[in-house]
């Protein structure tokens, strides 16, 4: 049954004695002179869910507890709101309305699944990834990523198939800060040749989206025709363009940014200068030049682009970092120097790209050790390379094998799982998640490289960044940010089970286990934390105060889904919210062991209720407060 999309839920506190201090922003927007001011936020972990019921849904049992000034104390539970599924048809396209997580063509026209000859119908993405919520022109929007489709409706996996976002124009109650969907439509990528696989992303401060483009086709696998690498774009140029001879990888693993205008209508550049790997995400520094990168995937690399004008990434500098191993408690720790990989704008990249450039005319390669090649091991192959770069192609390596030519440099291609980042800009920290702190960032004799040997941890790593000025690359070149990683150590660690508990966890489920998305609050001192976890049955987001070090659970989704789409968003007028959706819900039940409810009936009541691997949800969590917030009391103290 199709679910309505405006909510019933409020943002502003349900008591009336704290709805004054909540709902209404700063004094001086509402005139509310003794209004109080809050000294500090803290989350009121949920306890992880019990029942098949609650195994089954998204929703928050946890609340937020603020401490006033003057020693009162008030706490205020904390809702899910779900906008929409991604199957529900709010999406206006060409004079009707299609599901929302449909992905288009290069014509603007839904693209249909013809598995099953005589019922075909429009693809429609389990998948919604990350949100931004901008205001343009008095009007608030959300865009939003649908990052694949699992299935077809035959139940064959799906390969090739071209991406989509969705922009969603919401409307705001003024009174309780609710949102409802006005309308929507999807984004148009035809102008930078469809969108491969977008996961997750950010909002900059200028008000616009940072998309991305992760597991980016191997170039090198593409010149052989027998290549699952070659049948995935081949497979998405015959869906986007209609014309497999469009064919070109180099096409994708790019960071899109999305610009909305005055008149609600969204446009599209592809950023080619910051490089090309697995994009996990973008996220910009308070310096509105420097960006720090996730890498997803194996054998990954962590990257930094310095724009050479701020809020322009349209040309600059592309570094890679070396990482120097200085411990192994907590996480691990290690220093991080920067390799400079060159300097170039989109228009150059771009220019080698139309120029039908291939992986064979940037490299030699061989298949043993011979003098003059390097030998790397990077997530672009499964294989140890031999490479060389060709005369004069140092620039086309640099930016369209940016992994490979690292490597050759020095850089560390041993990250595991690199997933989101956010940037503390108070204490000049960014965090990085490492889902799953395994495989080539152990020790491993014999190795290429082994810059990394850490201990395995399965369930991950939040690690923490520390971000100086006056650091220099490689060739001692000066780097131009005030804001580059100097070192990194753990933050929030995870913690492995020897065999699964009775819900099917082989993770604590009291810690976190699998971090993906991050998103930071300035205004609370909060590191919010959503799972990718086969390691919990029940994928949580959690609240993590970076001042006390407290840990709350605030958020469960159904079942085998995953938590994405998290952004805290807290820079509005008179409301606060936290982005959140959820992917993929019961994918792999029946690979759990669960005793401590009955197995069968959890899948059949996720059948009944939201359906397995048919549709995701987009929405929010509310109940936060909007009032003076606590950064407030660091600048008055000092």
């Amino acid at each position: 049954m199709k679910k309505r999309v405006t909510l019933g839920l409020s943002l502003t506190l349900l008591a009336s004695s704290a709805a004054s201090a909540f709902a209404d922003g700063p004094a001086q927007n509402h005139g509310h002179h003794n209004q109080k001011q809050i000294k500090s936020v803290e989350f009121q972990s949920m306890k992880a869910p019990s029942t098949i019921e609650n195994m089954v849904k998204t929703y928050s049992e946890a609340s937020v507890k603020v401490t006033y000034k003057d020693g009162s104390v008030e706490e205020t539970p904390l809702h899910y709101n779900q906008l929409f599924l991604s199957k529900d048809k709010i999406a206006e396209n060409k004079g009707e309305l299609i599901p929302a997580g449909t992905p288009i063509d290069a014509e603007g026209n839904p693209i249909i699944d013809r598995s099953i000859p005589d019922q075909p119908s429009p693809y429609i993405s389990d998948a919604p990834d990350s949100n931004s919520f901008i205001e343009i022109n008095g009007k608030s929007y959300i865009i939003s990523h649908y990052e694949y489709d699992s299935v077809d409706n035959a139940g064959n996996e799906v390969s090739g198939l071209p991406a989509s976002m969705t922009l969603t124009q919401v409307d705001k109650d003024p009174e309780t800060g609710e949102l409802s969907v006005n309308h929507a439509k999807k984004i148009d990528f035809a102008n930078v040749n469809g969108l491969w696989t977008p996961c997750n992303g950010s909002t900059t401060e200028w008000g616009t989206h940072l998309g991305s483009e992760e597991y980016e086709p191997d170039a090198r696998a593409f010149e052989d025709p027998t290549s699952s690498a070659y049948k995935d774009v081949t497979n998405f140029a015959k869906h986007y363009f209609g014309d497999e001879t469009k064919a070109n990888p180099y096409f994708y693993g790019w960071i899109p940014e999305i610009s909305i205008d005055k008149n609600g209508e969204a446009s599209v550049e592809k950023h080619y200068s910051t490089g090309r790997f697995s994009h996990e995400t973008m996220q910009v520094l308070p310096d509105n030049k420097t960006a720090l990168f996730g890498d997803d995937g194996k054998n990954t690399m962590m990257f930094m682009y310095v724009a050479d004008k701020a809020k322009d990434f349209s040309a600059g500098t592309l570094y890679a970092a070396k990482f120097n191993q200085t411990g192994t408690d907590n996480g691990g720790k290690g220093d991080l120097q920067w390799i400079k990989l060159g300097h170039a704008s989109d228009d150059e990249v771009k220019e080698i790209i139309d120029n039908g450039t291939t992986f064979s005319d940037i490299f030699e390669t061989s298949d043993k050790p011979a003098e003059g090649f390097t030998a790397v091991k990077t997530a672009a192959s499964k294989n140890v390379e031999y490479l060389k770069v060709k005369p004069g192609m140092e620039k086309a390596a640099a930016f369209l094998e940016s992994r490979r030519y690292g490597a050759i440099l020095g850089a560390t291609s041993e990250f595991n799982k690199m997933e989101g980042i956010a940037v503390n800009e108070e204490d000049n920290k960014a965090y990085i998640a490492i889902s799953y702190q395994e495989k080539a960032m152990l020790k491993e004799p014999g190795a290429v490289q082994d810059d990394i040997q850490l201990p395995e941890l399965k369930s991950g790593v939040t690690y923490q960044l520390n971000l100086t000025a006056h650091q220099k690359d490689q060739d001692n070149g000066k780097i131009k940010s005030r804001y580059v990683p100097a070192s990194m150590e753990g933050l929030v660690i995870g913690q492995d089970l020897e065999k699964a508990d009775a819900y099917g966890n082989t993770a604590d489920p009291e810690k976190v286990a699998n971090p993906d998305n991050l998103s930071f609050s300035n205004d609370m001192d909060t590191l919010f934390i959503g799972e990718d976890s086969s390691l919990h049955t029940n994928n949580f987001v959690w609240a993590y105060n970076v001042k006390t070090k407290k840990l709350s659970r605030i958020l469960s989704v159904p079942v085998g889904a995953e938590a994405t789409g998290l952004r805290a968003v807290e820079n509005l007028k008179d409301s606060r919210y936290v982005l959140s959706n959820y992917q993929h819900p019961g994918e792999d039940i029946s690979d759990k062991e669960i005793t401590a409810v009955d197995k069968e009936e959890l899948t059949n009541e996720m059948k009944k209720t939201i359906g397995i691997q048919e549709t995701g949800g987009v929405g929010y969590i509310s109940g936060l407060s909007s009032n003076t917030p606590p950064y407030m009391k660091h600048k008055e103290d000092k």
